[in-house]
């Protein structure tokens, strides 16, 4: 075995500048060694590529201040956690080989520079721009042909509460300064709540931000219809293209797939349905989801493969394939015991 050979400097260093414990190394350090990046983390909101999924073209990671700590949330792969969390999932490591391998290399890292430790930055407040306003406006042709794309009704649209846009308003206080932008367009349209709430902003044709959430809330349970079973998708869009099947189940969606519907709102669903399954996307991430929701708690899922979700494979394919695809698919589930 090879032994690791440094300059004689490195060892005329103190020792005080190596750590011995993982609570002495800097999570901002972590972060910034492990995703390479090329800037520090003062308290603002980084995206990054994913560094678990290598194929990634668009940056789906976001690197988050909460409360002083930092946080990450990769939405290609359903990961996320603090800083040892990163580590350990990158490296698929125990928490103890995580915590020898962040230890040796912060140490090697300070002897490569000298002895300079990595040194802790006063964290400034990053305000957040929220959504203060939205505007509705009148649907047009262009809404229209969207929605029936995937085979959308206006009905179903009103039923799920979905709103065209003219335009919302969001706001920060930055410095002391009230700011504000208004945001305008084709193709904006707001998911509200049974109690006119908006929670929701869907963008579907911007690549940055095309949901922006408001409020936590599950999709679809203000239209449930007391049917036997139930579907948990990945999407409100999934969900009503689903509905539009005329499916002898109801449909909910959580914010995202990769936000686990809490423990008491599943329980409180199983009083109330012979079944419940899950069908996300096909890809890693709704994969993954969808076995988790198998794991925690023993709800069988369906893979449906014509395209990535059942909205996509509509558009594609049109209704009559995808639902020949679908349906059976979704009974041979339901009938699974």
């Amino acid at each position: 075995m090879g032994v690791a050979i440094y300059p004689l400097f490195y060892f005329m260093l103190s020792t005080k500048y190596l750590v011995q414990s993982l609570k002495d190394v800097p999570e901002t350090w972590i972060f910034q060694y492990y995703c390479k990046l090329s800037e520090k983390l003062t308290g603002q909101d980084v995206k990054i590529k994913s560094i678990f999924n290598e194929t990634e073209k668009t940056p789906s990671m976001w690197l988050f201040c909460s409360n002083g700590k930092y946080f990450f949330k990769d939405f290609s792969t359903g990961k996320g956690g603090n800083a040892i969390k990163l580590v350990q999932e990158y490296f698929n490591e125990d928490f103890k080989h995580t915590s020898i391998r962040i230890i040796e290399d912060y140490n090697r890292y300070v002897l490569l520079n000298n002895g300079t430790e990595h040194k802790l930055t006063e964290f400034k407040v990053h305000s957040r721009y929220k959504v203060k306003y939205a505007q509705v406006r009148k649907w047009t042709s262009q809404d229209k042909y969207y929605w029936q794309q995937y085979n959308i009704s206006s009905k179903i649209l009103e039923t799920y509460n979905v709103k065209p846009l003219e335009y919302y308003k969001m706001e920060k206080i930055e410095d002391d300064e009230l700011k504000s932008l208004e945001i305008k367009g084709p193709f904006i349209y707001g998911y509200y709540s049974q109690s006119e709430e908006l929670y929701k902003i869907y963008q579907p044709k911007v690549k940055e931000h095309k949901f922006i959430k408001i409020h936590s809330h599950l999709q679809g349970i203000d239209q449930l219809e007391n049917h036997p079973f139930l579907l948990i998708c990945s999407s409100l869009k999934d969900a009503m293209v689903i509905k539009s099947a005329k499916l002898n189940l109801d449909v909910v969606a959580p914010d995202s797939e990769n936000t686990i519907i809490k423990k008491e709102v599943i329980d409180q669903l199983k009083k109330s349905y012979k079944k419940i399954i899950t069908l996300f996307d096909n890809d890693k991430a709704g994969v993954d989801a969808m076995k988790k929701y198998k794991e925690i708690y023993d709800i069988d899922y369906v893979y449906f493969s014509l395209e990535k979700d059942v909205a996509d494979a509509v558009k594609v394919h049109g209704k009559n394939k995808t639902f020949i695809s679908l349906i059976p698919a979704i009974h041979k589930t339901l009938n699974n015991d």
